[in-house]
């Protein structure tokens, strides 16, 4: 607890606090002088050695941000492609890349709106295939100029029609049919066949990759975390994890999770407008979907979320019925091969252990919880940060009292950790401490209230 305290006190306390890692940032992006002077050395380097590069001017957003907004909002195919095509540049950073005409979200009034209504437009299209609408064969009237049932250019081109539908697809010596000229080969139109719905996908990945690449921003966090519409859209596309396109849901997922430091879930149920009415329970049972998720990348990152939101106390509420599933999939992410899925799982496990005794008592309960959390640092993880989060994990669970009969079985482990590694034997040492000086309860309640 006093850990997430000081944590609140340090972002209470302004520009002092250094802002915390993000998935992906770019070097040198956040709030950290020396990593900004050592990336401002690295710059003086020649540009040929970084390879090609394209930059956009830094006056070029301050002089067609209305052109830009207008262009989303034009749903125009020739327009959008531009407005994304700019913007893409305009978001993406490279690692190694000091330009200092980054542009934030409050540069550009009304563009996260603008960016939001063209995957809105893409969601309200993107049904299950069990719930399209399938194609119907009209044999009816198929000889007739007009069938009455509103779908005659069917008719016209169905096998075997009358003469008025061989007129329509051979009139001038043209084979094709007429009606496919319509709207589809229009350059600034969408269409809502298969490969207008193709088209509007594309878009909608685009944009979630935009607002992605916008949520590294540190200008930009306050803007997004504070934008329901925002964050109903990230969750809802996450919610249908199993029926969207993949690259969407992960930009949703990463842009979560960078947001997830200044996240307050009671947002949901704020006063601010609501388009797609996600509630707490709802974005929670969303990130269980993802954690679940075989999908490596989505686990992982769940992970972290979850981790990142059990920080800020006035998430708890919402995250403690699912405990007991966040739980036990941590401990089963930690005894994957995969590292980074066993350095997420750890560092969620790490502010889990401090939200309350509850929690601590559930995870010592949780089968080979305590194995697991042994072998990452026996074998040791190639990361020294998650093998220290490991044996801070397991001093947490020794301070409760109904623990220290499960972690006694393990004393003998402790005690070869304490004599062979030096990295983590002071932690150990606490401990075997814990568990063997410990005074009883009723010595323990005098002191609490004599003072010995």
């Amino acid at each position: 607890m006093l850990k997430r305290e000081q944590g609140k006190s340090g972002g209470a306390a302004g520009g002092v606090a250094v802002t915390p890692a993000k998935r992906g940032r770019p070097f040198g992006s956040g709030n950290n002088s020396a990593s900004a002077a050592a990336s401002a050395a690295d710059s003086a380097a020649p540009s040929n050695l970084l390879g090609p590069s394209l930059h956009v001017h830094n006056s070029f957003a301050d002089q067609n941000n209305k052109r830009i907004v207008l262009a989303l909002q034009s749903g125009l195919k020739s327009e959008l492609t531009w407005a994304l095509n700019i913007l893409t540049l305009l978001s993406f950073k490279e690692k190694d890349d000091m330009r200092k005409d980054a542009t934030p979200l409050a540069k550009i009034p009304g563009l996260l709106d603008a960016l939001l209504q063209v995957i809105d437009d893409w969601r309200d299209i993107a049904l299950p295939k069990e719930l399209a609408k399938t194609t119907r064969v009209r044999t009816l009237g198929a000889s007739s100029v007009v069938t009455g049932f509103g779908c005659e250019y069917q008719a016209l081109g169905s096998t075997g029609s009358g003469s008025a539908g061989i007129e329509s697809t051979q009139q001038n010596g043209v084979t094709k049919s007429r009606f496919s000229e319509l709207w589809l080969d229009e350059d600034s139109l969408f269409n809502l066949d298969d490969e207008g719905r193709t088209e509007k996908q594309q878009c909608a990945v685009a944009t979630s990759n935009i607002i992605r690449n916008f949520s590294f921003m540190p200008d930009n966090e306050v803007i997004m975390v504070q934008h329901r519409h925002c964050l109903e859209t990230a969750f809802q596309c996450i919610e249908d994890h199993l029926v969207e396109d993949e690259e969407l849901v992960t930009n949703a997922l990463e842009t979560i999770v960078n947001l997830a430091p200044l996240l307050d879930l009671r947002i949901f149920s704020s006063s601010k407008p609501s388009f797609i009415k996600i509630t707490e329970k709802r974005a929670v049972q969303a990130i269980m979907g993802m954690l679940e998720s075989a999908v490596k990348a989505w686990h992982c990152a769940a992970a972290e979320l979850l981790g990142r939101l059990i920080i800020n106390p006035d998430n708890e509420p919402f995250l403690l019925p699912f405990f007991p599933q966040i739980h036990k999939r941590l401990i089963d992410l930690i005894s994957m091969p995969a590292l980074d899925a066993q350095a997420a799982a750890i560092g969620a496990l790490y502010n889990l252990a401090e939200v309350n005794m509850d929690c601590r008592l559930k995870i010592a309960n949780e089968r080979w919880a305590i194995d697991r959390l042994l072998k990452v640092i026996k074998t040791p993880h190639p990361v020294p940060e998650v093998c220290r989060k490991s044996a801070m994990i397991l001093e947490s669970l020794v301070s409760e009292p109904q623990n220290r009969s499960l972690l006694l079985a393990y004393e003998n482990a402790f005690a070869e950790i304490v004599f062979t590694d030096g990295r983590y034997s002071d932690t150990f040492a606490r401990i075997l401490y814990e568990l063997t000086s410990r005074p009883s309860s009723k010595v323990a309640a005098a002191r609490g209230i004599w003072g010995m």
